[in-house]
């Protein structure tokens, strides 16, 4: 890992890349897929590891991350590993280097509910890292590009309350008024 680590860069990189996945409270990210950084690293704090050692782990973890079972409705497995090198170079060591500042500081995370019913909203806080969608100014890659995909209305509301492939379920986290103020956000903006 490079000394010359840039942890606003990294907080940038992680929003667009890896907070659709992981939940860490810097950024408000409340995503399930993966493990919630807060609660992996609030141990190893409070047993006084050293924030280079906190980044070396999230760093290695970035370039090989463990491929473990998964299970899309078992909140004892990941919804979905994670892909190796999902970023690389200076750009891992950033955003080792911001959540190593970052997660787990205030101890174990308690969830937020997600409120309210503005679709954009709800997009930029749990769709943005994986989604491209220019009105919301996301340019993930983990999912379909929603803009070159122009999905319609029933089309986006039948994917977020079921899920698929690495994409969880939502019914039960958003209510059936998010799921529609999503689905009809996505679908009168993808494209545009």
């Amino acid at each position: 890992m490079s000394a010359s680590a840039n942890a606003q860069n990294g907080k940038a990189i992680f929003q667009q890349k890896c907070a659709g996945c992981h939940a860490l409270s810097a950024v408000g990210s409340t995503a399930t897929i993966g493990p919630n950084l807060d609660d992996a690293f609030a141990q190893a704090r409070a047993d006084g590891f050293a924030e280079s050692a906190i980044a070396n782990i999230v760093h290695d973890q970035i370039r090989f991350p463990g491929q473990y079972p998964t299970a899309q409705n078992n909140p004892n497995y990941l919804k979905a590993n994670m892909p190796a090198n999902l970023v690389r170079g200076q750009d891992a060591d950033d955003v080792a280097a911001f959540v190593a500042a970052n997660a787990g500081v205030s101890g174990f995370a308690v969830s937020k509910a997600i409120s309210g019913t503005n679709g954009k909203s709800i997009f930029k806080s749990q769709c943005a890292s994986c989604h491209t969608l220019k009105d919301a100014g996301t340019t993930g890659t983990v999912g379909p590009n929603l803009d070159q995909l122009k999905p319609p209305f029933p089309v986006v509301q039948n994917q977020v309350i079921h899920g698929g492939s690495v994409m969880p379920a939502f019914k039960g986290k958003l209510s059936d008024a998010q799921i529609r103020a999503v689905a009809r956000y996505v679908s009168s903006v993808a494209g545009k």
